[in-house]
């Protein structure tokens, strides 16, 4: 199980993938460097100033939009490990699964700067700010399990290490 515990980036409802990480940024030399240029067309010098471990809390169907792994992908690279929404767009859920991006259903009150804590185990988010506190539902066995693997292909390739 993790526990996540950062400063708070706060975004309202229908946050898309191209907002995460504009069209023109997926090519294949940008593969390894996404998080440079996540949200740099609508919060410009954020990815400069986001430390490993902090948390983006939203409303509403986050990450709506196109079906590609590339946005989970740049929120990871650029140090976010961990998202909190009210809900979420059912693909970007899953690719968030996949690529070991962290996301929680849950509508918190956190103002931007806030510190949350989020313990996977119990399924509380704290607000070590203003010390109000939340549940969720924990995640089911077999996505824990890949969430502790840091996502599908992560697993793949443990078990891959197995069978030979």
């Amino acid at each position: 199980m993790k526990n996540v515990k950062g400063k708070v980036w706060r975004f309202g409802d229908h946050v898309d993938t191209d907002q995460i990480i504009p069209a023109e940024r997926l090519t294949s030399d940008n593969n390894d460097k996404l998080g440079k240029f996540a949200f740099e067309k609508v919060r410009p010098g954020m990815a400069e100033k986001v430390k490993k471990g902090d948390v983006i809390v939203a409303g509403r169907n986050f990450g709506c939009g196109s079906s590609r792994e590339h946005a989970p992908r740049a929120l990871l690279q650029m140090g976010i490990n961990c998202v909190v929404a009210q809900s979420y767009a059912r693909i970007f859920y899953r690719n968030c699964i996949n690529t070991g991006l962290l996301p929680v259903e849950c509508s918190v009150e956190a103002d931007e700067g806030d510190v949350l804590s989020v313990d996977f185990g119990k399924g509380t988010i704290r607000n070590e700010t203003s010390g109000k506190e939340w549940r969720f539902a924990p995640f089911p066995e077999f996505v824990q399990d890949l969430i502790d693997k840091g996502g599908l292909m992560a697993k793949i390739k443990e078990e891959k290490k197995c069978t030979k």
